[in-house]
């Protein structure tokens, strides 16, 4: 997994992540980096909540696909929801570090505000695995602190928004600048999950970009400056 809203995940080969690796020089397998199984066996799950429909992927269907035991998989993680955490620390990485370049590079409040939901729609679209786990259809039947989680990163996407619409709103000369950019920042995150989770329900075919500039002219139109 890398770090960019423009690439999805792929899973590794099976023979990546062996059962113990203490076989590996006398089978020839190149023993892999520190931290590589980790990601492998992330990749491995993403790739499989990318699959239409389907259940809640266990430990046992995860050890399995990988052809290896389930005791391999908790050699690298405590547990199934420490997993989970490695997928939304990439969402948490990935979607914020772009956002942080935004406020870096573009000085336009609007176009600012339009490019962050572009960026996070586009991540959701490029990685349909991490999206089910974005709008919590993954987390289901998972531990609590997962689901707690994905919500505060919505939050900050929308304070991030409202920080935005608020900077609008002082150059417009609103009475109320904060209280009108906390109500947009509200709609246009409402916005975004919507057509986050339309994309993991409709089996990834309601693709979350339809019709993107049509749906920003109406939620960010250029008159509020």
């Amino acid at each position: 997994m890398s770090s960019s809203a423009s690439t999805s995940t792929a899973v590794a080969s099976p023979e990546a992540v062996s059962d113990g690796g203490e076989g590996a020089e006398t089978t020839g397998r190149k023993r892999p980096r520190p931290g590589e199984r980790r990601v492998q066996i992330l990749q491995a799950l993403a790739t499989m909540l990318e699959q239409p429909g389907a259940e809640r992927v266990t430990t046992a269907a995860l050890a399995a696909r990988l052809e290896v035991s389930e005791a391999a998989l908790y050699r690298h993680f405590a547990s199934k929801a420490q997993m989970f955490e490695g997928l939304i620390e990439f969402i948490e990485q990935s979607v914020f570090g772009l956002v942080n370049q935004l406020g870096e590079r573009e000085p336009d409040p609007i176009q600012r505000s339009r490019k962050l939901v572009g960026l996070l729609l586009q991540f959701g679209e490029k990685n349909p695995g991490m999206t089910r786990v974005m709008v919590g259809d993954a987390l289901v039947y998972e531990n609590e602190r997962l689901q707690l989680r994905m919500n505060l990163f919505f939050d900050k996407i929308e304070s991030a928004l409202r920080q935005n619409l608020r900077e609008v709103a002082v150059l417009a000369s609103a009475s109320t600048p904060t209280v009108d950019a906390q109500a947009d920042a509200s709609v246009i995150t409402a916005f975004c999950i919507g057509r986050l989770q339309r994309f993991a329900r409709s089996g990834f075919k309601r693709l979350p970009g339809e019709n993107l500039e049509h749906s920003l002219r109406l939620l960010l139109p250029d008159a509020r400056l």
